[in-house]
């Protein structure tokens, strides 16, 4: 078992996260630009969970605006700053400030920055209030309430499906016309629209409802990886696992099948194996995700042995040293539910990006299986206060 030393050496150094791929962990995007060019704030949530938060944050990213951000707590992990009460009363999120002008809602945001730096995607673009974007936009509304009628409404079962896949087909016709993989040749504000919500629906009807999305719709498929082919998505979005677990307390609630096709996905979207799941493309080219993950741990590790239930050091050290060699090592007598523990609240992208997650959980996962069987409490769906960022704001 390797010391926090000899951890430390393997780990890479701290990258610089204002510069580079889009990332999660950033305070500041100049873009190269001087700081006292940059005109804009971004108001977002801690774990970058809220959809239209995202949203917002792709579009600065595709653009390369210069900006800034600051981090606020969503209600189902962590009270609202006081802070941000105070800008913003309602405490709705995102909020964007350009020039010290506060905006709030996500597409009012997204018009006043059209506004100020120019349609997303330039000369190739398509305005927010193109008539042709405007009914692609309503298309992601009815898809939106067609999914949350059979997610979030139990009973729902038949007539849910029917009425989501009516809408799954309008969306697969319009993809259909291009021969690219966007709603139009050039990634757009069209798709802008969907990126959030489509990628939930396929994380959570995969684990809810055993729904293979991507499998199903080609050109819904083929859409997603054209995504994946984009620094700024991938460093904004999420994994299979993080969505399963953060959206039933922001939605009120999301309601299984029973199926034989969703106790599958479910089990292996919480316990593993991870690979082959329908969240992601390959990892970057020249990216290495175990020393990501073990560089990650090793910046919170006093935070997390502190706050995880059942984490002890040396069972943590037992993890990583499987992390990065992929050879057993035995942790302490009955470690498993601590290691259990932080292997479900690993969260995509605040923590790490989906590559790095998804080894991560699988040494947890595999040196708890040397250690016993018990599992811990099933993640709270009413709330997520165990996701608090408290802790690790005093220590970042």
């Amino acid at each position: 078992m390797f010391s926090w030393e000899q951890l430390e050496a393997l780990a890479p150094p701290e990258p610089n996260r204002s510069e580079g791929p889009a990332n999660s962990q950033a305070r500041l995007r100049p873009f190269g630009r001087p700081l006292a060019e940059i005109r804009v704030v971004l108001y977002r949530d801690h774990h970058a969970w809220c959809p239209y938060c995202q949203k917002v944050w792709l579009w600065l990213e595709e653009q390369q605006v210069p900006y800034q951000i600051k981090k606020v707590s969503m209600f189902c992990y962590g009270e609202k700053e006081a802070w941000f009460r105070q800008l913003v009363p309602s405490g709705m999120l995102p909020a964007l400030s350009i020039d010290g002008q506060m905006i709030t809602e996500s597409d009012v945001i997204l018009l006043a920055l059209e506004r100020s730096f120019g349609v997303l995607g330039g000369v190739n673009g398509r305005s927010i209030q193109d008539p042709e974007v405007l009914a692609l936009r309503a298309l992601e509304r009815d898809l939106f309430s067609a999914w949350c009628t059979w997610l979030c409404y139990p009973g729902q079962e038949t007539e849910g499906e029917r009425l989501f896949e009516i809408q799954l087909q309008r969306l697969e016709a319009a993809l259909e016309k291009e021969q690219g993989p966007f709603l139009f040749t050039h990634f757009s504000s069209a798709d802008l629209a969907f990126v959030p919500y489509l990628e939930r629906m396929n994380s959570s009807l995969l684990y809810y409802k055993g729904y293979e999305l991507r499998k199903r719709w080609p050109a819904i498929d083929r859409w997603f990886t054209g995504l994946e082919q984009r620094s700024t998505y991938c460093g904004t979005r999420s994994d299979h696992h993080t969505h399963a677990h953060d959206l039933p307390p922001q939605m009120g609630g999301c309601y299984g099948n029973g199926s034989a096709a969703a106790n599958y996905w479910a089990a292996r979207i919480d316990a593993g194996p991870w690979h082959n799941l329908s969240d992601a493309g390959s990892p970057a080219p020249g990216s290495n995700p175990a020393t990501e993950a073990l560089g990650r741990v090793i910046k919170h590790r006093r935070t997390l042995l502190e706050h995880t239930p059942g984490l002890s050091d040396a069972a943590l050290r037992a993890a990583l040293t499987r992390l990065v060699t992929d050879d057993p090592c035995a942790p302490p007598p009955n470690s498993d539910l601590g290691l259990r523990n932080l292997r479900d609240r690993i969260c995509v992208p605040r923590d790490m990006g989906i590559h790095a997650a998804r080894l991560l959980r699988a040494a947890l996962e595999q040196t708890a299986a040397l250690a016993g069987s018990r599992l811990p409490a099933a993640l709270p769906r009413r709330h997520r206060r165990d996701q608090n960022p408290a802790p690790f704001l005093v220590h970042s």
